[in-house]
């Protein structure tokens, strides 16, 4: 199984319909906790906590809004803004309860925490309750793809294929973006937590996770991830 079979798994009786879904992907690899595209771009994803702004006064507010002001002033490269709506997730919660349940010795007890995780359950899907997440992705390209004329640049977006040359050319380049691309991620973690947020750079499982739910909403509440060390995961095939 191919990394991008993972992210967003195709129909295995349409051979054709599968091999779509792959090549109009732009994601190349993920590793050493960085998205790497097709073209040899890198980006590093940053998930950020939320402040309730209405709650601060007005001088903090008036600080928040300076912060982040000063902070996007400061930035000398472009950063992506990402907000997520998602349908509350809470199974391991509920998991969790029902393990407490199971040690219960008094069994009034024990059969009122079973309640209990079920009525959380059948809460949240018949309320239908939403939570939202926020991310910032940051980029950075090498200059082969900076250079390329805005027709190749539109040609590459509609059929990103991947070839041999691409894939050794990636792995050629990767040590050397990823230094630079680490020092823009310091420069935004720190702007970030000036405007009193915290940001945390996503692992390499979790963006894994995080494009496997995006792709497949309905069956990312059935089918988990648990583990990637579990999983067989080839190498993706190239076009010579």
């Amino acid at each position: 199984m191919s990394l991008l079979d993972l992210i967003a798994p195709g129909k295995k009786n349409k051979q054709q319909s599968q091999k779509s879904t792959q090549t109009y992907l732009r994601i190349g690899e993920i590793r050493d906790n960085t998205l790497v595209l097709k073209n040899g771009g890198q980006r590093s994803i940053l998930k950020v906590s939320s402040i309730n702004f209405n709650l601060k006064s007005e001088q903090e507010q008036n600080a928040i809004i300076s912060a982040y002001q000063g902070f996007l002033n400061s930035l000398e490269f472009p950063i992506q803004i990402v907000v997520r709506s998602k349908k509350l997730d809470i199974d391991d919660y509920i998991e969790q309860v029902r393990r407490l349940g199971d040690k219960q010795q008094n069994k009034l007890l024990q059969e009122q925490t079973y309640e209990y995780s079920e009525y959380i359950k059948k809460l949240v899907e018949y309320a239908d309750i939403m939570e939202k997440e926020f991310y910032v992705v940051i980029p950075y390209d090498p200059l082969r793809s900076t250079g390329q004329s805005l027709f190749q640049s539109f040609i590459q977006h509609l059929t990103p294929k991947d070839s041999y040359s691409d894939v050794k050319k990636r792995h050629n380049e990767f040590n050397n973006l990823k230094k630079p691309l680490s020092y823009r991620v310091n420069i935004v973690k720190s702007g970030l937590e000036n405007c009193g947020l915290k940001a945390e750079e996503l692992t390499t499982q979790e963006i894994i996770e995080l494009f496997y739910r995006t792709y497949n909403p309905k069956l990312s509440r059935t089918q988990k991830i648990k583990n990637l060390d579990d999983t067989n995961i080839n190498e993706q095939e190239v076009e010579d």
